[in-house]
């Protein structure tokens, strides 16, 4: 048995899982996310360059990926900093860091943030997907990506002593590569170890989340332990959810507050709106899966800080919470949602 068993694991320290509170376990608070830049189109290299301002702020909302300023989260360590404090005002009480290796994570920034502002926060461990991977990375043993994710967790991460608490989130593209599927079966291997949570980020495609289960249920994860992501832009299909919901894993909804015409990353998607995403949580919970169900907004660009006119991270406490009780989820299911399952899945087995 694990030493971290019964207890969850942040960027402070140790702490028992009652002491969580009302949990979203799919966000950033420093990050770049340039790897995911998309050039614009020639007329508009021109606003693609200008700082965030009321005048560009609608293209920016609808082309994100295509403003290198808005990709670099970690310029706004002192507006996540007062967003926090609202987050905690608003009745937030922690918040699961999904920032890896390649996308440039920061846990003595984290761990500054916990200290100020009194959320926890729990830091990921691992690698994000193969096209920030690096060629040491890519030229490491299935053995040594091992080692890597359980000394971030037992050690600490990038030569410091602050430790995370989850491995995660794990980034796989469509088609899987050779260097995701080895973080893969390295990320259940160290699971096995160690007992701890696992969070995915799947390939925008409908097959991908599938493949990924087979894959690290092959390799021995255990999957009760384990958070798919990004099911709002995954599988849209009823049916194939439902099929989906049946492997076990956690069936985490984290876009909220998304709300885009244009999805940059794959056009044939079309997002769905906060409407749509209550609703599929209702289907879940209908169908029995009220203990496997998690949300969050998953932030990741500047956009959509309260500070440049976004939804911050309160967006679900104040917005989407009444709004689910309207569409007739009980208080039952969202204090699961947003407390229950969060602590079940964070806390060391």
């Amino acid at each position: 048995m694990s030493s971290l068993s019964g207890k969850v694991q942040t960027v402070l320290g140790l702490v028992e899982p009652g002491q969580l509170g009302r949990t979203l376990t799919h966000e950033h608070l420093t990050m770049t996310f340039n790897c995911s830049y998309y050039p614009p189109a020639p007329c508009y290299e021109v606003i693609s360059k200008e700082p965030i301002m009321m005048k560009n702020l609608f293209w920016i909302q609808k082309n994100p990926y295509s403003h290198k300023e808005n990709l670099q989260l970690n310029q706004e360590t002192e507006a996540i900093r007062e967003e926090l404090l609202d987050f905690k005002a608003k009745g937030g009480g922690a918040l699961v860091e999904n920032t890896t290796t390649g996308i440039s994570r920061d846990v003595q920034t984290l761990k500054w943030l916990a200290e100020e502002t009194g959320v926890h926060i729990i830091s990921g461990a691992g690698f994000y997907v193969d096209a920030t991977h690096s060629s040491d990375t890519r030229a490491m043993s299935v053995e040594q990506l091992t080692d890597v994710l359980i000394n971030e967790i037992l050690h600490g991460a990038d030569g410091t002593s602050i430790k995370c608490g989850v491995i995660g989130e794990i980034g796989c593209s469509w088609p899987l590569t050779e260097s995701e599927r080895k973080v893969l079966q390295a990320t259940a291997h160290a699971q096995t170890q160690l007992g701890c949570p696992v969070i995915i980020h799947p390939g925008r495609n409908r097959s991908a989340p599938f493949q990924i289960i087979r894959v690290l249920q092959e390799a021995g994860a255990d999957i009760s332990k384990t958070v798919m992501s990004h099911l709002d832009r995954t599988i849209l299909d009823k049916k194939e959810l439902l099929e989906f919901a049946q492997f076990g894993c956690y069936l985490e909804y984290d876009l909220f507050g998304t709300e885009l015409f244009h999805y940059q990353f794959n056009p044939d998607i079309d997002m769905p709106n906060d409407n749509k995403r209550i609703k599929r949580v209702r289907l879940l919970v209908d169908e029995g899966y009220e203990d496997r169900i998690l949300m969050a907004h998953d932030i990741h660009t500047k956009h959509r800080l309260t500070k440049y006119g976004g939804h911050g991270y309160s967006h679900i406490f104040t917005n989407i919470v009444p709004k689910m009780l309207l569409r007739g989820i009980t208080e039952d299911a969202l204090g699961k949602i947003l407390i229950e399952n969060p602590k079940r899945w964070l806390t060391f087995k």
